[in-house]
């Protein structure tokens, strides 16, 4: 989620200032990990495909809780093991940065205007497309308070509607942020958007539906206790990135 206005400011300007304070200590306050695919071309024969799509989660953890596991599954890894599930048939590369607190994660909340972790931005600078996906409340969203919805925003006009779309088709309540200033994730500097097009996706998905998608939510358990809302959704983010894709050639 972006800093919304009215809301208690970012403790951090940036990734960078959270990093360099030494009251925090990584794999205890917060985690970073992502995964960058291999890409191998030495043969005449054959071409390796170049990776178009990176998925992230800038607020991840105990921050927007959710959101991690929806990152691993979305890059196409289960979120319980990393392994890839038969019949995923092709992975992303993913970033995310976790709270690992038992409480107060939202001191750790650093805005997608303003990330600024190094292997963030070069995975987001290197893709055609970036997927991110962030938690929000119902009353961010000027919604009912147990609305289960996905915010679809970003700057990518074609991979918003191929979200909505597929979200619909799944029977996922989707609405399109382009009216919700603080949450559409439509400015340049949103870390989804500085990809090689200067565009990409962003996604604010309410309290209830995420909670909707683990049968336990909580740090510990939600990548056990994944549910069919939980796979709906992703298999729908896959479904609209792979649309995207098909009509983006790279010679």
């Amino acid at each position: 989620m972006a800093a919304l206005a009215g809301t208690t400011p970012d403790t951090y300007p940036s990734n960078t200032a959270l990093y360099q304070d030494p009251n925090l200590v990584e794999s205890v306050d917060y985690a970073r990990r992502y995964r960058r695919q291999e890409l191998f071309d030495d043969g005449l024969p054959h071409r390796c495909a170049v990776a178009k799509t990176t998925i992230i989660a800038p607020h991840g953890g105990g921050i927007e809780p959710g959101t991690s596991e929806l990152c691993l599954a979305v890059a196409g890894y289960h979120p319980a093991t990393l392994a890839v599930p038969p019949g995923t048939g092709f992975t992303y590369d993913y970033w995310m940065f976790e709270g690992l607190r038992a409480s107060d994660n939202r001191e750790l909340h650093v805005t997608s205007t303003h990330c600024d972790d190094g292997v963030a931005v070069s995975l987001c600078a290197g893709a055609l497309n970036v997927l991110a996906l962030h938690g929000c409340t119902s009353s961010q969203a000027g919604l009912p308070d147990d609305a289960q919805a996905v915010l679809v925003g970003g700057r990518n006009a074609i991979l918003k509607q191929h979200l909505l779309g597929e979200f619909a088709a799944a029977g996922l309540g989707a609405v399109d942020a382009v009216d919700l200033d603080s949450l559409n994730g439509d400015e340049p500097a949103n870390i989804a958007n500085r990809t090689l097009l200067g565009m990409g996706g962003h996604l604010e998905l309410t309290g209830p539906l995420r909670s909707a998608m683990f049968g336990v939510n909580t740090r510990p358990q939600r990548k056990d206790t994944t549910t069919q809302v939980f796979w709906g959704f992703v298999a729908a983010c896959r479904n609209a990135l792979a649309r995207l894709e098909a009509g983006q050639v790279v010679l």
